[in-house]
């Protein structure tokens, strides 16, 4: 499969593991709404976000769109949009890496990009993605009207790149019928079953077999002849008896050639999604300034994407309760439109508008702000979000653990990097904290660290002690009734117990910091 060459390529391909793993601590001033929320709103330097979250979303995410910088040329206010091209592409690539890992199996990445770097950008996608898992590219209509000031073309369209995670498992959503398109239907013929359409009831003849090559003669005696490369869609008898079932329309006068009547009831699913979106449908830039300009006297972003075209995106790709992460949150859109559609949702942006715009809008979302899609979807406020900015990197130079990570933290941590998979905390455990971390693939994970034993704890209760091992043990079985792991894997300062014991215990010692990876 072809691949893209640029300076710095080699860089880019390792720049995702290089960056430093580090903790994320909340703003209450900044939050808003329920303090239970699952909604997080991350002001910070994306990489380092992305790296950050990825322990406690990993395979979780159904819907992943971003609208990155497009390396225009031009120089945004909010963003340095004039990259070298070679900068660019070494910024989205390991971005890119990391937002792969946060999807679910059903889920997909939608990707807003212009005309500049499109099919960079395809290339790209297919080495991180899979072009097997290549589903199309959205033509989105964002101008209304030519630009008179353009020098040669004045571009309408801006594009957007759609891979799923695994193309097997994807699953969208069909379009609601709209009435317009319900209007097409009519029922001539005053047929008991309702409004139809006419479809042709011819094919290419490449797909026929002889059976489907023949004289139609319609019920009135006119003799219908193939068109020439085309056949009928069906054979005779099929046709016979479609006539009898009054599912073939000659016209009023019956001399019409003869047409297939496909019913409105038997639609009623919905619409497949077509890759053409246009303006009246989804919205313009222009519609997206007036709709961030709702919340903020600022200047806004030059490219903000409306909320109909989100809303659309989010329509096809996820349902109620799924979650939607943006990366490239900009002036906070995705969010919005995510939130009063009722998904759960993760932001990332890195300026300062992650205060002075996401937040203020989200906020506005959140009290029951009607701009926007509100009306669409009868929004009527609620919810919350919570407000995270990046910490401290959990290691120090020397690679030791900094006091002030917290044992949750640290905990979906190492639960990441040995199962590749989220961290849930107290999945399935009493309200106690405990310092099981799970099951995976026969094992179990328990980490002793800045006592999690609390009152509990023997020597600090970071220490494998037979005291300690009890008390993992018992938690252990109570989170997990019925369980037998085929062996425990402990994360613990050092231990007390001997190689004989912990062979016999079918334990597996990491000791910290040292066997943490990422760890110097």
């Amino acid at each position: 499969m072809p691949t893209l060459e640029w300076r710095n390529r080699r860089e880019a391909l390792s720049a995702a593991a290089k960056a430093p793993l580090r903790a994320l601590r909340e703003v209450p001033e900044l939050s808003c709404g329920d303090p239970d929320a699952q909604n997080l709103l991350v002001h910070g330097d994306n990489l380092d976000a992305l790296k950050a979250l990825l322990p406690f979303a990993a395979g979780q995410v159904k819907c992943i769109y971003i609208d990155p910088p497009y390396n225009t040329g031009s120089a945004f206010e909010h963003y340095d949009d004039n990259l070298e091209h070679s900068t660019w592409l070494s910024l989205l690539y390991p971005r890119l890496e990391l937002l792969r890992d946060f999807l679910s199996e059903d889920g997909s990445i939608w990707i807003s990009i212009d005309d500049d770097e499109q099919a960079y950008l395809k290339v790209m996608c297919d080495e991180i993605f899979g072009r097997q898992n290549f589903m199309g590219t959205i033509t989105w209509q964002r101008a209304y009207s030519p630009i008179a000031l353009a020098k040669n073309l004045s571009r309408s369209t801006d594009f957007i790149l759609i891979y799923a995670k695994n193309k097997d498992y994807l699953v969208w959503n069909r379009l609601p019928r709209t009435e317009e398109a319900n209007k097409r239907y009519k029922n001539l013929d005053n047929d008991p079953r309702g409004p139809w359409k006419t479809t042709d009831s011819t094919a290419q003849a490449g797909h026929g077999t002889e059976s489907q090559f023949y004289d139609f003669v319609a019920p009135n005696g006119k003799v219908h002849h193939l068109p020439p490369g085309r056949c009928w869609l069906y054979t005779q008898k099929v046709m016979a008896r479609m006539i009898a079932e009054n599912r073939v329309w000659f016209g009023k006068d019956g001399n019409n050639v003869p047409a297939i009547k496909r019913f409105l009831h038997e639609v009623s699913s919905g619409i497949v999604p077509q890759t053409l979106w246009l303006y009246d449908e989804v919205g313009h830039t222009q519609e997206a300034k007036k709709e961030v300009l709702a919340f903020s006297f600022e200047s806004v972003f030059d490219t903000p994407k409306p909320e109909r075209l989100v809303k659309r995106i989010l329509e096809i790709a996820t349902n109620e309760g799924d979650l939607v992460f943006d990366s490239f949150l900009g002036s906070g859109t995705t969010a919005a439109v995510a939130h009063k559609m009722h998904r759960r949702w993760i932001g990332v942006e890195l300026g300062d508008h992650a205060r002075t715009h996401c937040a203020v809008r989200l906020q506005k979302v959140v009290e029951g702000e009607q701009g926007g899609i509100s009306k669409a979807v009868n929004w009527q406020g609620g919810g919350g979000f919570r407000f995270l900015e990046l910490g401290d990197a959990l290691f120090d130079q020397a690679g030791a653990v900094r006091a002030e990570i917290p044992w949750d933290v640290l905990a979906a941590h190492v639960w990441w990097t040995e199962t590749r998979t989220a961290f849930r905390a107290d999945p399935g455990r009493p309200e106690l904290r405990s310092p099981v971390l799970g099951l995976h693939g026969g094992a179990a994970y328990a980490l002793l660290y800045n006592g999690i034993l609390k009152d509990r704890r023997v020597n600090g209760g970071n220490v494998l002690t037979r005291h300690t091992l009890a008390l993992v043990r018992e938690d252990l079985a109570r989170a997990f009734p019925g369980e037998t792991p085929e062996k425990l894997v402990v994360f613990a300062e050092w231990s007390r117990l001997g190689p004989e014991t912990l062979a016999a215990e079918k334990i597996e010692l990491r000791q910290t910091p040292y066997n943490l990876k990422g760890a110097r």
